[in-house]
């Protein structure tokens, strides 16, 4: 086989984040007895997407991140409360979203039975995904789960695949593959780091970017005609 090793994203690439989102963001609110408005929705995606991307960059923290994105909500929407302690009752609500994109749990199987080592690395919040990932139906598929909270590093950063080659005792690249659906982070990311990648673009979406992916994919199943 042309790659052993199958290095996957796990939010929007295999796990649906936007549900596990609208699910944490509805019972976060209902908890604080705030109506839930689509205005509040959108504006929360916004910062909260803003923040990410200049968490990639490196230009803020995680912590910093998972408070930030409520107080600027928050002070939007002119609603006092405590950030800190509203955002710690919003990553529990998002670890209990395990829903996963639809043939997600069959490509794994698939993957698996055609003898594919596979890992999850991803960016985020260690307790989520760890949370989501454990409540799945691919609970137990992968050998490891490299979360960069627990790396220091986040994609596309080379230092959190220096810690995956370790926990997964690789040498050499040519025979791994990373899978996502941001450009800017996975590919980029395996790009920085000289392994092929494989840019799952399930909407299409035009690549209006520098960043060229070895491969394209807009079903998962077509994975398997790669391996």
């Amino acid at each position: 086989m042309k790659y052993e090793i199958i290095l996957f994203d796990a939010d929007d690439t295999l796990f649906d984040y936007s549900l596990a989102e609208a699910h944490a963001l509805k019972s976060v609110f209902l908890e604080f007895q705030i109506d839930l408005l689509q205005s509040h929705i959108e504006l929360y995606r916004s910062v909260n997407q803003q923040l990410w991307n200049d968490f990639e960059k490196g230009e803020i923290t995680l912590d910093f991140l998972r408070h930030e994105r409520f107080r600027k909500l928050f002070a939007e929407v002119k609603v006092e409360l405590d950030a800190v302690h509203f955002s710690a009752r919003y990553v529990h609500y998002l670890g209990e979203g395990s829903f996963l994109i639809e043939g997600s749990d069959v490509l794994i199987q698939q993957v698996l039975h055609n003898g594919h080592r596979i890992a999850i690395i991803t960016n985020g919040i260690k307790q989520t995904q760890h949370n989501r990932i454990g409540r799945s139906a691919l609970a137990h598929s992968f050998e490891h789960i490299i979360v960069s909270e627990d790396t220091g590093f986040s994609k596309p950063q080379t230092g959190i695949f220096d810690f995956a080659f370790k926990k997964l005792n690789l040498i050499n690249k040519s025979n791994v593959l990373m899978v996502g659906d941001s450009l800017t982070s996975d590919i980029q990311g395996g790009l920085n780091y000289g392994i092929d990648t494989c840019w799952y673009n399930p909407k299409r979406k035009p690549n209006r970017t520098s960043i060229i992916p070895t491969y394209e994919i807009h079903h998962l199943n077509e994975l398997l005609q790669l391996l």
